[in-house]
């Protein structure tokens, strides 16, 4: 199981390099291909169209197929798209190989999950969702700042060849580790977005669209905030994104291990509320360096903690559609990324400083922490409290 989760880990760091590196080598894409900032910015909503994209062609094209050729097939993807982007000649072609490249995005997180799911031990899904989440998180750690490094001293094409090359290794991995693992039961098209008729996991995703959006009110504009707010110097910035970064990585480890624990509605909604109120935070104390610095690593943590949890409420709210659910999930994720730089970009094009992002961050995570406690209170506690009456202690 070690080994299986270590390959699916493997493919969500090659796509959380893919996803998060467009922004911090925007510059230098946008000087070699002969275009504008802006220009290079809709490189970043290709890639999130693809992910949108990509989860419900899943379910159209490959829901009778074996897990496990899904996730080579997947694999593969990632390759061809980010070989294609390092060998785009200008901004059209670029377009079109940054929409390929999120495609698999959504479906490798949404089967990864149900297979992490399936070879997990009992009641340790949560964990094992984690591990495979545990990936992108290192992305955000070492390869973003590796690709942004390799970019600047380089060329900006030799990141998506590096990106490349990994995904080699990720088909291997997935060939090799990967047990056989049969198809889902195929519920036909129309099945898998059969489970959308009830309110559950329409609660879960719009929690995760509005929580992941709260979060980039303040996370997009985090680079302004701490050098022009908070005093930093902007070289100290990549040291500072590296410990958002491990924030992330701790929040995902702890948030599978607490939800096997607790209870994934719980978890989520506890882990949301604290984002809220540090959010909030944030706005009164982002003049003071060592508070902006905590507060941004609670932020950060937060925001992963939840995301096992979300995953695995979609999965087993989601009968007879669990790979389409599994995989909507990042479709809210970047729904939500998307509404967040928007909505925190409204005081700032209002002329207010860049603390006055967190106001609308806190407002909208708030949101998200009430459709989760909603859901907690309604859905979850009364089961959880049913069997922990049903079998009481001897005396």
């Amino acid at each position: 199981m070690k080994k299986s989760l270590t390959a699916l880990a493997a493919g969500t760091f090659a796509l959380g390099i893919a996803e998060f590196v467009m922004m911090g080598i925007l510059p230098d894409v946008a000087t070699h291909l002969g275009i504008t900032i802006p220009q290079a910015g809709h490189f970043i909503a290709a890639y999130a169209l693809g992910v949108c994209v990509g989860a419900p062609l899943l379910a159209l094209i490959a829901r009778s197929q074996p897990l496990k050729r899904i996730l080579l097939g997947l694999g593969a993807l990632i390759l061809i798209g980010n070989l294609c982007t390092a060998l785009a000649p200008d901004y059209w072609v670029m377009l079109v190989t940054r929409f390929i490249s999120g495609l698999p995005h959504g479906a490798f997180f949404g089967v990864g999950s149900i297979v992490a799911d399936k070879l997990a031990d009992k009641d340790k899904g949560a964990q094992a969702i984690s591990i495979m989440v545990a990936g992108m998180t290192v992305a955000n750690v070492l390869g973003v700042p590796l690709g942004t490094t390799i970019s600047h001293s380089f060329s900006w094409r030799f990141t998506f060849v590096l990106i490349a090359l990994w995904s080699l290794v990720l088909v291997y991995l997935l060939w090799r580790w990967i047990p056989a693992i049969p198809a889902l039961p195929d519920t036909g098209f129309a099945g898998q977005f059969r489970f959308l008729k009830t309110p559950v996991p329409w609660l879960i995703l719009f929690a995760t669209a509005l929580g992941n959006g709260g979060a980039f009110c303040w996370l997009s504009y985090i680079n302004p905030l701490m050098t022009t707010v908070s005093g930093f110097e902007p070289s100290e910035m990549t040291l500072l994104m590296m410990l958002a970064g491990l924030g992330m990585l701790a929040g995902n480890l702890a948030g599978g291990r607490l939800t096997d624990r607790y209870g994934p509605g719980k978890v989520a909604a506890s882990s949301q509320g604290v984002m809220c109120l540090a959010l909030l935070s944030i706005f009164f104390l982002a003049q003071n360096p060592i508070a902006s610095v905590m507060l941004m690593v609670v932020c950060t943590t937060c925001l992963f903690t939840v995301s096992a949890p979300q995953q695995l409420l979609l999965i087993r709210n989601a009968k007879g559609g669990e790979m389409l659910g599994a995989a909507s999930v990042q479709i809210a994720f970047n729904l939500g990324n998307a509404l967040g730089a928007w909505v925190g970009g409204l005081p700032i094009e209002a002329g207010y400083a860049y603390q006055y992002t967190a106001l609308p961050a806190s407002f909208v995570a708030f949101l998200g922490f009430a459709l989760l406690f909603y859901f907690w209170r309604r859905y979850e506690y009364p089961l959880r409290h049913v069997r922990a009456t049903s079998f009481p202690k001897n005396s």
